[in-house]
């Protein structure tokens, strides 16, 4: 195994317990301003994954349409972070 797929299996093991653990805070909260933060941030953590696992397609595209994409996928993640913080806070 490559160092590139040990990272990738720990920050998906890390990914998992950050999904898991604010989905049963969700699911404790629901409802009201937390619960639809707590959506945020379960959006921004899939958005980052993605964005990591982009990698995944390195023989198939060139590396700059890597780049693109991670960077999108890390850029729509943060924000959705900040205009969804932004549209709660307004409430």
């Amino acid at each position: 195994m490559t160092s590139k797929f040990i990272v990738l299996l720990l920050t998906s093991f890390i990914y998992v317990l950050v999904l898991v653990g604010f989905k049963k805070a969700k699911q404790k909260f629901a409802g009201g301003k937390i619960a639809a933060l707590i959506g945020l941030v379960i959006t921004t953590v899939v958005l980052l994954f993605v964005a990591d696992y982009v990698l995944l397609f390195e023989p198939f595209f060139s590396g700059n349409t890597i780049f693109i994409a991670q960077t999108l996928f890390r850029t729509a993640a943060l924000s959705c972070l900040a205009f969804g913080g932004i549209r709660i806070a307004a409430d």
